[in-house]
């Protein structure tokens, strides 16, 4: 009987999806990336299904939804009741690991560090922070192993982890059994303590004054101070990644790992709110994946608009493991005409809101007053909820000018709110009231027809 694949995961946190050639930047930041992608399989609709890290964090492992995981906002602690993306790769055999930023745990003590082995998901191999921005800086890592002892790490702090990760790949393609691990890295995050992106030497330089999306420049926001340090980060990332994909090539098993590239979520560099993520805009949910490796090498472009809470359905499958019930996303290799149009997208954080999005449009909803108040919130949900943006993403991809007031487009808020309601029943949410914008303004705009709202 053939040996099962490998698989691993490369996590980043805080990327935009347009960081990347593939869709759109002039910068060449990512090469590896979009190499690996063109050649593998591009997932070019991906969304985080919660644009906060612990959320959905706890989604990318537990492959549900954020408010049926025990982790809806930061600072709670995930539900090791259910199954888990290590708990079922290690029934099936798999050698488990873990490196890098948890993030799922509330350790209620003050040290943000260690990680009790019951609170790890199921993970074997141990070398993690749980919250990895308080633990480190760009020059300086720590993590913890197995034992909770403190580890310390030398390099930029990329380096550091996925040299690490490299460690571990090579320990563990040596056994008899095949491996699972995840790698998450902190970068192209903010540095908390200094509200800086601290990127290696040098590297700021070659991007100040360079490309910065549309969205970016048109709002006032701290992109112009932070953009080019920012795409250092990136830059570092994307030569990690070439770095490991070496290594499964040197190691004979580049063929035999399924090999996943993505971010928890965006960064809006404080255009849409006070700080830098917490939105349900493009900026925030939309990143760049790619898959390569086993069923996925040749796979060409994913258009269909993919959540991250098909990720963990999605790794299983292509390992031949079973699907638990208890995942609520699909596996992208089941994708056919029967996939959903649209992604739903959660916030329980800075604002209780809701959105879906479709090719061509994304469609809002926020509970009133909740907008940075979030974390008096004692549930992810709200009674009433209204409508607060509409953007038409044909004419409009970096979400600038809000429709949600036009008469012209109440038949596409309407259709839209169904949709969205449909999705919230699904995920197994409160269905709230649903009241209309402030203003309902009579542009005098023709009014979209039937048959040009489109997907």
């Amino acid at each position: 009987m053939p040996r099962k694949p490998n698989a691993v995961v490369f996590l980043t946190d805080q990327q935009r999806w347009d960081c990347s050639s593939i869709h759109g930047n002039p910068l060449d930041l990512m090469p590896n990336f979009d190499r690996l992608a063109s050649a593998g399989t591009h997932v070019a609709n991906s969304f985080s299904c919660q644009p906060v890290c612990a959320p959905v964090r706890s989604t990318l492992q537990l492959g549900r939804y954020p408010t049926h995981t025990g982790v809806w906002k930061n600072g709670l602690t995930a539900d090791t009741s259910l199954p888990s993306l290590a708990t079922e790769f290690a029934a099936a055999g798999y050698a488990t690991a873990y490196v890098g930023k948890w993030h799922l745990y509330d350790h209620g003590d003050g040290h943000p560090g260690p990680v009790p082995q019951e609170h790890r998901l199921g993970y074997q191999h141990w070398l993690a922070s749980n919250t990895l921005e308080f633990t480190s800086d760009a020059y300086q890592t720590t993590l913890y192993d197995e034992q909770n002892q403190a580890v310390e790490l030398h390099g930029y702090r990329v380096d550091a982890c996925v040299d690490a990760a490299i460690r571990k790949i090579v320990e563990l393609s040596s056994g008899d059994t095949p491996f699972f691990l995840f790698l998450s890295l902190i970068e192209p995050h903010h540095q908390n303590s200094r509200d800086d992106y601290p990127a290696p030497e040098g590297l700021r330089q070659r991007y100040e004054g360079r490309w910065m999306p549309p969205d970016l420049q048109h709002y006032r926001g701290s992109a112009h101070a932070q953009l080019a340090g920012y795409y250092g980060m990136v830059k570092r990332i994307d030569d990690a990644l070439g770095r490991l994909y070496d290594v499964l090539i040197s190691l004979g098993i580049v063929d035999d790992t399924v090999l996943l590239f993505t971010s928890d979520h965006g960064c809006h560099f404080k255009t849409r709110n006070s700080e830098y993520k917490r939105s349900l805009h493009d900026a925030s949910v939309r990143v760049p994946t790619m898959l390569t490796g086993g069923p996925f090498t040749g796979g060409g472009t994913m258009k269909q608009m993919v959540s991250h809470v098909d990720i963990p359905a999605t790794l299983l499958d292509a390992c031949g493991i079973e699907v638990p019930d208890t995942f609520q996303g699909r596996s992208m290799l089941t994708a056919s005409d029967d996939w959903p149009g649209e992604v739903f997208i959660q916030i329980s954080e800075a604002e209780i809101g809701r959105a879906i999005r479709t090719r061509r449009w994304k469609y809002g909803l926020r509970a009133p007053d909740t907008f940075e108040n979030g974390q008096g919130f004692q549930e992810p949900w709200a009674a009433r909820m209204q409508e607060v943006f509409l953007y038409d993403l044909y004419s409009d991809p970096y979400e600038i000018e809000n429709l949600v007031q036009l008469q012209s487009h109440r038949a596409v808020c309407d259709r839209l709110r169904e949709r969205l309601l449909k999705r919230m029943a699904e995920a197994g949410e409160q269905l709230p009231e649903v009241i209309p914008p402030d203003e309902v303004i009579n542009s005098g705009q023709r009014i979209v027809p039937e048959a040009d709202f489109g997907q």
